[in-house]
C-alpha cells in the first residue's frame, strides 16, 4: 500500500502549505512546470519524487526529467505528462502514449484546473491536480493525495488554499 501525492505547476513554489498536505504520503508525483531544478531537489529531499518536465521548465529540469513517465505503483500502471489534454480532448502525443501503454491512471498538468474524470473509452482514471504554485491565472492552489493498495485506488483527497496566502490548507 502506498500513499501518493500529486502536484503540478508549482512554478518554483514548494512551501509549508504543500509540505503539510503531503506530509503523510510515501511519494510525490509532479506533472510538470516544476519551475527549477532547485525546486525539484527540494521536493525530492522531502519525499521520493517522480516527475516530468513542463513547458516552462528549463534545460536543467529537462535533463533530469522526461516529457512522459510510465511506471507501475503496486498493481496500477501510471502514465504522466505535462501537456496531456483531458478525456475526449487528449493532446495527440498523449493519446498515442495512452493507446500504447494502456495506463490505469493518466496524469496531466498544464491547465491549472483540477479535474478527476473516469475515462470509460480508455478505462483509466484521468487526474489533473490543478496548480500547486502561486503563479498563473488560478485563484486557488490545489493538490491531490490518495492511496493505491494493490489494484485499488481509494481515499482521494483534494487540498486547496488561497493562491496569495502560503498557509496550511
Amino acid at each position: 500500500m502506498k500513499r501518493i501525492g500529486i502536484i503540478s505547476d508549482t512554478h518554483g513554489t514548494f512551501d509549508d502549505a504543500l509540505k503539510l498536505f503531503l506530509a503523510d504520503v510515501d511519494e510525490i508525483w509532479h506533472a510538470g512546470d516544476i519551475g527549477s531544478i532547485e525546486c525539484a531537489e527540494q521536493i525530492a529531499a522531502f519525499k521520493p519524487l517522480k516527475a516530468v518536465f513542463g513547458n516552462i521548465d528549463n534545460s536543467s529540469v529537462r535533463y533530469h526529467y522526461s516529457e512522459f513517465a510510465y511506471f507501475k505503483c503496486e498493481e496500477v500502471t501510471v502514465l504522466m505528462t505535462h501537456i496531456g489534454g483531458y478525456p475526449r480532448h487528449y493532446h495527440p502525443k498523449a493519446l498515442q502514449k495512452i493507446q500504447e501503454c494502456k495506463p490505469k491512471i493518466f496524469i496531466a498538468g498544464h491547465s491549472h484546473i483540477l479535474k478527476v474524470i473516469y475515462d470509460k473509452v480508455y478505462d483509466l482514471l484521468y487526474i489533473n491536480p490543478g496548480a500547486a504554485g502561486c503563479y498563473g491565472f488560478h485563484n486557488v492552489r490545489t493538490a491531490i493525495r490518495f492511496t493505491i493498495d494493490g489494484a485499488d485506488i481509494r481515499d482521494m483527497e483534494i487540498g486547496n488554499w488561497d493562491r496569495d496566502k502560503r498557509t496550511a490548507w
